[in-house]
Protein backbone atom coordinates (compact mmCIF):
# COMPACT_ATOMS: atom_id res chain seq x y z
CA UNK A 1 0.00 0.00 0.00
CA UNK A 2 1.35 3.25 -1.17
CA UNK A 3 1.91 5.91 2.40
CA UNK A 4 1.11 9.28 2.29
CA UNK A 5 3.79 11.38 0.90
CA UNK A 6 2.83 14.41 2.58
CA UNK A 7 3.13 15.14 6.62
CA UNK A 8 6.61 14.91 6.97
CA UNK A 9 7.32 18.78 7.55
CA UNK A 10 4.69 20.89 10.02
CA UNK A 11 4.20 24.04 10.89
CA UNK A 12 3.58 24.28 14.65
CA UNK A 13 2.93 27.70 17.44
CA UNK A 14 4.77 27.24 20.68
CA UNK A 15 1.92 27.74 23.42
CA UNK A 16 3.53 30.69 24.92
CA UNK A 17 0.04 32.25 25.71
CA UNK A 18 -2.76 28.86 25.55
CA UNK A 19 -5.54 29.78 27.24
CA UNK A 20 -9.19 29.96 27.34
CA UNK A 21 -10.23 33.26 27.27
CA UNK A 22 -14.13 32.44 25.04
CA UNK A 23 -16.14 30.22 23.84
CA UNK A 24 -16.91 29.10 19.85
CA UNK A 25 -16.91 25.72 20.80
CA UNK A 26 -18.45 22.80 22.86
CA UNK A 27 -15.39 21.68 24.47
CA UNK A 28 -14.39 25.78 25.61
CA UNK A 29 -15.04 26.27 29.08
CA UNK A 30 -13.30 29.46 30.56
CA UNK A 31 -13.69 27.94 34.07
CA UNK A 32 -11.46 25.08 32.67
CA UNK A 33 -8.07 26.48 32.18
CA UNK A 34 -5.47 24.56 30.97
CA UNK A 35 -2.40 24.38 32.97
CA UNK A 36 0.63 26.62 31.10
CA UNK A 37 3.34 24.04 31.96
CA UNK A 38 1.61 21.39 31.30
CA UNK A 39 0.71 22.26 27.95
CA UNK A 40 4.18 23.12 27.25
CA UNK A 41 5.69 19.99 28.20
CA UNK A 42 3.14 18.03 26.59
CA UNK A 43 3.70 20.10 23.26
CA UNK A 44 7.31 19.82 23.41
CA UNK A 45 6.57 15.90 23.62
CA UNK A 46 4.76 16.07 20.74
CA UNK A 47 7.25 18.15 18.86
CA UNK A 48 10.22 15.87 19.72
CA UNK A 49 8.03 12.54 18.60
CA UNK A 50 7.19 14.47 15.18
CA UNK A 51 10.83 14.62 15.23
CA UNK A 52 12.10 11.14 15.91
CA UNK A 53 9.91 9.65 13.55
CA UNK A 54 11.79 11.55 10.75
CA UNK A 55 9.52 14.84 10.85
CA UNK A 56 10.63 17.82 10.64
CA UNK A 57 8.83 20.91 12.56
CA UNK A 58 9.02 24.62 12.19
CA UNK A 59 8.15 27.05 15.08
CA UNK A 60 6.30 29.97 15.05
CA UNK A 61 5.86 32.53 18.61
CA UNK A 62 2.23 32.60 19.60
CA UNK A 63 1.08 36.01 19.86
CA UNK A 64 -0.17 37.32 23.22
CA UNK A 65 -3.81 38.09 22.15
CA UNK A 66 -4.53 34.93 20.09
CA UNK A 67 -5.23 32.29 22.79
CA UNK A 68 -6.44 29.62 19.73
CA UNK A 69 -3.36 30.28 17.66
CA UNK A 70 -1.27 27.47 18.57
CA UNK A 71 -3.49 25.32 16.87
CA UNK A 72 -1.89 26.01 14.18
CA UNK A 73 -3.52 23.48 11.59
CA UNK A 74 -6.10 26.41 10.99
CA UNK A 75 -3.54 29.50 10.27
CA UNK A 76 -3.49 28.16 6.32
CA UNK A 77 -3.62 25.90 3.69
CA UNK A 78 0.33 25.48 2.70
CA UNK A 79 1.07 23.83 -0.83
CA UNK A 80 4.02 23.15 -3.08
CA UNK A 81 4.56 22.97 -7.01
CA UNK A 82 5.88 20.78 -8.66
CA UNK A 83 8.42 22.78 -9.44
CA UNK A 84 9.42 23.47 -5.88
CA UNK A 85 7.43 27.09 -5.87
CA UNK A 86 5.23 26.98 -2.35
CA UNK A 87 1.64 29.30 -1.94
CA UNK A 88 -0.76 29.27 1.22
CA UNK A 89 -4.41 30.15 1.05
CA UNK A 90 -4.47 31.80 4.72
CA UNK A 91 -7.79 31.04 6.72
CA UNK A 92 -10.26 34.03 7.05
CA UNK A 93 -11.33 32.51 10.54
CA UNK A 94 -15.35 31.87 11.07
CA UNK A 95 -15.08 33.75 14.80
CA UNK A 96 -14.07 37.38 15.08
CA UNK A 97 -11.37 36.16 18.15
CA UNK A 98 -9.53 33.96 15.74
CA UNK A 99 -8.91 36.82 13.01
CA UNK A 100 -5.77 38.59 14.23
CA UNK A 101 -3.95 35.30 14.12
CA UNK A 102 -3.98 35.72 9.99
CA UNK A 103 -1.86 38.70 10.11
CA UNK A 104 1.19 36.42 11.96
CA UNK A 105 0.49 33.62 9.77
CA UNK A 106 1.00 35.90 6.32
CA UNK A 107 4.01 37.33 7.69
CA UNK A 108 5.21 33.33 7.91
CA UNK A 109 4.16 32.36 5.17
CA UNK A 110 5.49 35.26 3.24
CA UNK A 111 8.81 35.20 4.57
CA UNK A 112 9.24 31.44 4.19
CA UNK A 113 9.04 32.17 0.40
CA UNK A 114 5.41 31.24 0.01
CA UNK A 115 2.52 33.51 -1.97
CA UNK A 116 -0.07 34.52 0.12
CA UNK A 117 -3.68 34.54 -1.29
CA UNK A 118 -7.57 34.41 0.65
CA UNK A 119 -10.71 33.33 0.02
CA UNK A 120 -12.31 36.46 2.27
CA UNK A 121 -10.36 38.48 4.96
CA UNK A 122 -11.39 40.58 7.80
CA UNK A 123 -15.01 39.71 8.06
CA UNK A 124 -15.76 39.86 3.95
CA UNK A 125 -15.99 37.26 1.69
CA UNK A 126 -15.99 33.80 1.76
CA UNK A 127 -15.04 32.28 5.80
CA UNK A 128 -12.28 29.25 5.34
CA UNK A 129 -10.50 27.29 7.89
CA UNK A 130 -7.59 24.68 6.91
CA UNK A 131 -8.51 22.37 9.75
CA UNK A 132 -11.24 21.71 7.00
CA UNK A 133 -9.45 20.70 4.59
CA UNK A 134 -7.28 17.74 3.49
CA UNK A 135 -5.76 16.15 0.18
CA UNK A 136 -7.63 12.55 -0.28
CA UNK A 137 -7.72 10.43 -3.35
CA UNK A 138 -8.37 12.68 -6.67
CA UNK A 139 -9.18 15.68 -5.00
CA UNK A 140 -9.26 18.25 -1.91
CA UNK A 141 -11.73 17.16 0.36
CA UNK A 142 -12.86 19.70 2.86
CA UNK A 143 -15.43 20.26 5.48
CA UNK A 144 -18.56 22.80 5.26
CA UNK A 145 -20.65 24.08 7.31
CA UNK A 146 -19.54 25.38 11.16
CA UNK A 147 -16.52 26.97 9.72
CA UNK A 148 -15.70 27.11 6.58
CA UNK A 149 -18.65 28.30 3.94
CA UNK A 150 -19.89 26.53 0.62
CA UNK A 151 -18.84 29.83 -1.51
CA UNK A 152 -15.53 29.17 -0.08
CA UNK A 153 -14.75 25.71 -1.92
CA UNK A 154 -15.22 27.32 -5.41
CA UNK A 155 -13.03 29.64 -4.62
CA UNK A 156 -9.93 26.83 -3.44
CA UNK A 157 -10.90 25.22 -6.44
CA UNK A 158 -10.02 27.58 -9.13
CA UNK A 159 -7.67 29.61 -7.29
CA UNK A 160 -5.23 26.06 -6.71
CA UNK A 161 -6.53 24.56 -10.17
CA UNK A 162 -7.63 21.10 -8.28
CA UNK A 163 -10.66 19.19 -7.72
CA UNK A 164 -12.23 19.85 -4.47
CA UNK A 165 -15.18 17.16 -2.49
CA UNK A 166 -17.06 19.09 -0.14
CA UNK A 167 -18.70 17.26 2.46
CA UNK A 168 -21.12 18.77 4.53
CA UNK A 169 -20.35 18.47 8.11
CA UNK A 170 -23.83 19.55 10.76
CA UNK A 171 -22.46 18.16 14.02
CA UNK A 172 -21.79 20.99 16.16
CA UNK A 173 -18.28 18.96 18.17
CA UNK A 174 -16.87 18.31 15.19
CA UNK A 175 -16.75 21.67 13.55
CA UNK A 176 -13.44 20.96 11.64
CA UNK A 177 -12.72 18.08 9.40
CA UNK A 178 -10.04 17.23 11.33
CA UNK A 179 -11.77 16.15 14.02
CA UNK A 180 -13.91 13.49 12.01
CA UNK A 181 -11.34 12.33 8.94
CA UNK A 182 -7.54 11.40 9.04
CA UNK A 183 -6.42 10.25 5.77
CA UNK A 184 -3.67 7.51 6.60
CA UNK A 185 -2.61 6.27 3.00
CA UNK A 186 -4.06 6.31 -0.75
CA UNK A 187 -6.84 3.86 0.05
CA UNK A 188 -7.54 3.76 4.39
CA UNK A 189 -8.92 7.17 6.29
CA UNK A 190 -9.90 7.23 9.71
CA UNK A 191 -13.83 8.66 9.84
CA UNK A 192 -16.57 9.19 12.41
CA UNK A 193 -19.65 9.14 9.88
CA UNK A 194 -21.63 11.20 12.56
CA UNK A 195 -19.94 14.63 11.97
CA UNK A 196 -21.88 14.49 8.42
CA UNK A 197 -25.03 15.07 6.79
CA UNK A 198 -26.74 11.94 5.10
CA UNK A 199 -25.85 12.80 1.45
CA UNK A 200 -22.01 13.90 2.95
CA UNK A 201 -21.79 10.26 5.23
CA UNK A 202 -22.57 8.42 2.21
CA UNK A 203 -20.20 9.81 -0.17
CA UNK A 204 -17.27 9.87 2.27
CA UNK A 205 -17.62 6.36 3.05
CA UNK A 206 -18.26 5.66 -0.86
CA UNK A 207 -15.03 7.62 -1.04
CA UNK A 208 -12.67 6.02 1.30
CA UNK A 209 -12.54 2.34 0.06
CA UNK A 210 -11.11 1.22 3.48
CA UNK A 211 -12.36 3.23 6.41
CA UNK A 212 -11.54 2.56 10.34
CA UNK A 213 -14.58 3.94 11.45
CA UNK A 214 -14.96 5.86 14.93
CA UNK A 215 -18.52 6.03 16.74
CA UNK A 216 -19.41 9.12 18.05
CA UNK A 217 -18.21 8.74 21.24
CA UNK A 218 -14.76 7.70 20.16
CA UNK A 219 -14.45 10.68 18.20
CA UNK A 220 -15.50 13.08 20.92
CA UNK A 221 -13.65 11.82 24.16
CA UNK A 222 -10.47 10.53 22.32
CA UNK A 223 -9.63 12.70 19.44
CA UNK A 224 -8.72 9.68 17.42
CA UNK A 225 -8.72 11.20 14.12
CA UNK A 226 -7.44 14.01 15.12
CA UNK A 227 -4.21 12.57 14.61
CA UNK A 228 -1.05 12.87 12.00
CA UNK A 229 0.79 10.38 9.95
CA UNK A 230 4.17 10.07 9.44
CA UNK A 231 4.71 7.57 6.70
CA UNK A 232 3.72 4.47 8.15
CA UNK A 233 3.89 5.81 12.01
CA UNK A 234 0.06 7.30 13.43
CA UNK A 235 0.63 9.95 16.06
CA UNK A 236 -2.69 10.00 18.29
CA UNK A 237 -3.79 11.07 20.91
CA UNK A 238 -5.43 8.41 22.01
CA UNK A 239 -6.56 4.94 20.46
CA UNK A 240 -8.85 3.04 21.70
CA UNK A 241 -7.98 -0.76 21.39
CA UNK A 242 -9.99 -1.70 18.58
CA UNK A 243 -8.66 0.92 16.55
CA UNK A 244 -5.01 0.74 17.43
CA UNK A 245 -5.66 -3.14 16.56
CA UNK A 246 -6.61 -2.44 13.13
CA UNK A 247 -4.07 0.27 12.54
CA UNK A 248 -1.15 -2.94 13.42
CA UNK A 249 -2.96 -4.92 11.08
CA UNK A 250 -2.74 -2.57 8.39
CA UNK A 251 1.01 -2.00 9.04
CA UNK A 252 1.01 1.10 11.19
CA UNK A 253 3.07 1.69 14.05
CA UNK A 254 0.76 3.94 16.70
CA UNK A 255 2.50 6.24 18.95
CA UNK A 256 0.31 7.69 21.49
CA UNK A 257 0.94 11.22 23.34
CA UNK A 258 -0.79 12.86 25.55
CA UNK A 259 -2.89 16.06 24.18
CA UNK A 260 -5.16 16.33 27.75
CA UNK A 261 -4.37 20.52 28.09
CA UNK A 262 -5.05 20.81 24.77
CA UNK A 263 -8.29 18.84 24.08
CA UNK A 264 -10.12 21.48 26.84
CA UNK A 265 -10.26 24.12 23.55
CA UNK A 266 -11.38 21.47 21.39
CA UNK A 267 -8.02 20.29 19.45
CA UNK A 268 -5.10 17.73 19.51
CA UNK A 269 -2.49 16.62 17.63
CA UNK A 270 -3.61 17.80 14.68
CA UNK A 271 -5.07 20.74 15.49
CA UNK A 272 -1.65 21.65 17.12
CA UNK A 273 0.53 21.06 13.34
CA UNK A 274 0.19 22.33 9.71
CA UNK A 275 1.21 19.89 6.87
CA UNK A 276 3.67 22.47 4.63
CA UNK A 277 4.71 19.37 2.06
CA UNK A 278 1.16 18.68 0.36
CA UNK A 279 2.61 19.26 -3.11
CA UNK A 280 0.16 20.07 -6.12
CA UNK A 281 0.19 17.16 -8.49
CA UNK A 282 1.69 14.15 -6.49
CA UNK A 283 -0.84 14.67 -3.85
CA UNK A 284 -3.28 16.76 -5.38
CA UNK A 285 -4.54 16.10 -9.17
CA UNK A 286 -4.28 19.55 -11.13
CA UNK A 287 -7.61 20.12 -12.82
CA UNK A 288 -7.47 23.59 -15.27
CA UNK A 289 -9.82 26.23 -13.68
CA UNK A 290 -10.76 23.55 -10.39
CA UNK A 291 -13.71 21.84 -9.77
CA UNK A 292 -16.33 21.21 -7.21
CA UNK A 293 -18.18 18.39 -6.32
CA UNK A 294 -20.47 18.11 -3.48
CA UNK A 295 -22.99 15.10 -2.50
CA UNK A 296 -25.78 14.26 -3.85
Amino acid sequence: MSELQWGKHYLAVRPDHFRVDYVINPFMDPADQPDAAVAREQWDHLVHTIEAHGGVVEVLGQRSDAPDMVYAMNLGLAVRGADGSASAVLSHMRYEQRRMETESAQAWFADAGHVTSYVGRDGVGAHFEAGDAFPFGDALVVGYGPRTEELGLKHLAAGLGVRVRGLRIDHPGMYHLDLAFCPLDERRAIICPEAFDDASRAALLELVPEPLVLTEDEALTTFAANSIVIGRTIVMPAAPERVRTQLEEWGFTVVVVEMGEFHKAGGSVRCLTNPLDVTLGRDLPLVPGGEVLLPG
